[in-house]
């Protein structure tokens, strides 16, 4: 089956192939309006007191409850996310816009510093207009967790979202302006990648952020460079799951299905490589495949579906490329591997032992549900294959001993790790990772900290000695 989308922004369900709706995108002097706009918006809105800010978003955050139903049928339409999922998703993202409502204000207070004489305090004063590039796989979520801070603090932000989901970036462009948001504050952009760069490049754009590829990330990030402005980058994973005993195996089997499973396995903090200690291994294989086995594909809004499709049919037809070259290569397929025989970007669930350095699941991310899955001997060996990753975005320890469970997390490269639960999220705690997963933080007070002049001021008297000057 075909891709039958020819607009870059349309709507085209996954679960059926069928073109729903499609967009046209701006260029050139249109784009230039909007910045305008944004820019213009920027010198009132940084301005308003930030309770007023906040209270906007706190708005965006109420509204979006309100509207839970919409907004989960749209991803569910557009991104094929199990309907329940789709309703969570909504949840986390208006719990973020109303934690920073909450808390944005006192994250940017003034902060003193203690200094000899006179006084000196540190301001949290806004950039200007910002870009966000967002990806498909959680159309709302990925998009608050950028713009909610950086509204409170004063941005004003412009968000080029996916091609996939373009009545989910109305909806929340619609969703900010019915809040209170002042046209220009929060903008969405239907624009090709080809304006990325010269978004970026204008003197009215004073940040950039992305979710998203490897490659989108780079590009992102060799522009902002060049132009002397700071980039936030949250890319690819391949998150470990490291299992130590089998304590409470039945258990730590379903959190591994919870966190390769989740979403369709796309997700860039899904649990990909799961490591396991040899008496434990072939227990936990067995308990993963039955689990795998048991998930029966339909209708994403059909609330009895376990297993949805994929976000469009390459997405689909690139996962079991993967597969089928590693296989090729020397791997054991357990299960799996295979499209599944209906309408719709289906792939079964799949378990792939044996890989070794060289094959494509060992490097590459799989983004989708498939799990590889590991025997090692002891801590060490698991530790050592868990850091041999380009990615470090999160990681999964399992142990009934604590204490060895928070050591070994303490070993594993990552920007986060947990500890008896999947990698997960919630506003209050600091998200993103290092080497190729990407730089910067989201969500908890971090996410106040990325796109803001941290100004200090230093008050002395007039009659204060005059001491030497470096720069």
């Amino acid at each position: 089956m075909s891709d039958q989308r020819k607009s870059p922004f349309a709507t085209v369900s996954p679960a059926t192939g069928e073109t729903v709706a499609e967009f046209d995108a701006i260029e050139g002097e249109e784009v230039d309006a909007r910045l305008d706009v944004a820019n213009r918006a920027f010198d009132a809105w940084r301005q308003r007191p930030i309770e007023e800010r906040a209270a906007v978003v706190g708005r965006a955050g109420a509204l979006m409850r309100e509207r839970k139903e919409e907004l989960a049928q749209l991803i569910t339409l557009e991104m094929g996310k199990l309907i329940s999922e789709a309703r969570g998703e909504v949840d986390l993202a208006a719990s973020i816009l109303e934690y920073y409502a909450e808390n944005g204000p006192a994250f940017a207070a003034a902060e003193p510093l203690d200094v000899d004489e006179g006084e000196a305090y540190l301001l949290s004063e806004p950039l200007g207009v910002l870009l966000g590039v967002m990806p498909w796989n959680f159309p709302l979520y990925q998009v608050v967790r950028f713009a909610g801070p950086n509204l409170v603090l004063g941005n004003t932000v412009l968000v080029k979202h996916a091609g996939i989901c373009p009545q989910s970036a109305l909806a929340l462009e619609s969703l900010f302006f019915d809040a209170g948001a002042p046209e220009g504050v929060y903008t969405n952009l239907f624009v090709g990648h080809q304006e990325i760069s010269r978004i970026i490049d204008s003197p009215v754009v004073r940040g950039a952020s992305l979710t998203g590829s490897e490659k989108a990330g780079a590009q992102v990030a060799e522009r902002a460079g060049r132009n002397m402005k700071p980039s936030l980058l949250e890319l690819g994973g391949s998150d470990v799951f490291i299992v130590l005993d089998g304590e409470r195996l039945e258990r730590t089997v379903g959190a591994a299905v919870a966190g390769r499973m989740a979403n369709t396995g796309q997700s860039c903090v899904a649990s990909k490589r799961f490591i396991i200690l040899a008496d434990v291994y072939e227990d936990f294989v067995a308990g993963l495949r039955r689990e795998f086995e048991a998930l029966r594909p339909g209708d994403p809004a059909d609330e009895s579906t376990t297993l949805g499709p994929l976000s469009s049919e390459q997405a689909a037809a690139d996962l079991v490329d993967q597969i089928r070259e590693t296989v090729e290569q020397g791997a054991e397929l357990v299960t799996g591997g295979h499209r599944i025989d209906r309408p719709g970007a289906f792939v079964e669930p799949t378990i792939l032992t044996g890989v070794k350095p060289g094959m494509r699941a060992y490097a590459e991310e799989l983004f989708g549900p498939a799990a590889v899955v590991y025997r090692v001997a002891d801590e060490d060996e698991a530790v050592a294959l868990a850091n041999d990753s380009q990615y470090g975005l999160g990681g999964t320890v399992f142990c009934a001993d604590v204490e060895r469970g928070r050591k070994v997390a303490e070993r594993v490269e990552t920007g986060m790790v947990w500890v008896n639960h999947p990698t997960s999220t919630q506003p209050d705690l600091p998200f993103g990772g290092i080497k190729r997963s990407g730089y910067g933080r989201e969500l908890s007070k971090l996410g106040m900290r990325e796109f803001v002049n941290r100004k200090l001021v230093r008050v002395l008297p007039p009659d204060a000695e005059l001491r030497g000057i470096a720069g």
